[in-house]
């Protein structure tokens, strides 16, 4: 054990801004029908700091954390507090040639940590607590791969804001004072066909990336045609660019030719990724979609809301809503 039992569990809960880490798994579940499936639910996730707590105090330097995110399927059998503003399910994304779908999911854990077996003891303790409660939806492991690059070869994650910017990106402010200080979560798989992409020359990936390979330097916007995935990938609305912060991981099997991206973005609002989504599937114009789509396939999408920190806690207090199944 590196660390001193003196000190505190560094990691807040609902922290949708943990430090990077080398491993992660992120946990899609289904709540069974019935009230008393969703008093479970709302009793573990209430309590999340306590498996936190229990696991994380094993080895604090790595920094075990875990956001919850509750879906617009399950809200209303939680609590009966108003739903965040722009919380609904997923919308497909239908474009001319690829598709990003919609597919199931009542909650959400993003669980991180420097060490795999911390992210496979908490997983285990937090499903032991569900117990029958819930149902497996998708549970994908994801790993840190080199100097945080995607499978692709590129850095992944460059664009994510940094100091201030991250809480003003990321959390609900004002103009949902019932949700104030959670964020809203998007989740798609995606597939890569390696073979294909390595058919392509280095600098044919750079164009259709937007950053030079080796380096990570962003290239110019074209002024006119195809648009890169760095620029779709970006929103401006009157002058004002929104960001949103992703924690992507690579997964993947080379046994089984299984390769991977698990996108993961925290947005203050979700039009933001909504608009990203659609410039890159539908195109920008319409039919110049993302050439990156020719090569990794969306396989999964499901949108969530991860509360704050002190509201997740108070759901325990709630009394349960009935009738809601």
């Amino acid at each position: 054990m590196s660390s001193s039992p003196s000190r505190r569990v560094p990691i807040e809960s609902q922290k949708v801004d943990a430090p990077l880490t080398s491993s992660a798994t992120f946990l899609v579940l289904e709540v069974g029908p019935g009230t008393d499936a969703a008093g479970t639910a709302r009793d573990v996730i209430s309590g999340i700091d306590d498996i936190v707590k229990n696991v994380g105090f094993r080895d604090l330097d790595a920094e075990l954390s875990c956001t919850v995110g509750i879906a617009s399927s399950l809200w209303s059998r939680l609590t009966a507090r108003n739903a965040p503003a722009e919380l609904h399910p997923f919308v497909t994304v239908g474009g001319a040639v690829h598709t990003a779908p919609s597919t199931p999911g009542d909650l959400l854990f993003h669980i991180r940590a420097n060490r795999r077996d911390l992210v496979f003891e908490f997983e285990r303790q937090l499903l032991g607590a569900l117990g029958d409660a819930v149902t497996v939806i998708d549970e994908t492991t994801g790993f840190r791969y080199f100097d945080v690059r995607d499978l692709l070869g590129f850095v992944d994650g460059t664009a994510n804001p940094v100091g201030n910017a991250v809480a003003d990106s990321t959390l609900v402010g004002a103009e949902d004072g019932d949700n104030v200080g959670g964020s809203y979560v998007v989740i798609q798989k995606y597939l890569h066909d390696l073979g294909q992409w390595q058919t392509l020359t280095t600098e044919q990936q750079e164009s259709i990336i937007g950053r030079k390979k080796a380096d990570n330097i962003e290239l110019d916007d074209a002024d006119v045609g195809q648009k890169s995935h760095k620029t779709l990938a970006t929103i401006v609305v009157d002058g004002v660019e929104h960001d949103i912060l992703r924690d992507n991981m690579p997964f993947g099997s080379p046994g089984s030719s299984s390769f991977g991206t698990y996108f993961i973005g925290y947005s203050r609002y979700l039009w933001v990724i909504e608009k990203m989504l659609e410039k890159m599937f539908i195109g920008d114009p319409p039919g110049a979609y993302d050439r990156l789509l020719d090569f990794s396939s969306a396989t999964t999408g499901c949108t969530f809301f991860a509360p704050s920190a002190d509201f997740l806690a108070g759901l325990a207090d709630e009394q349960l809503p009935v009738q809601r199944i």
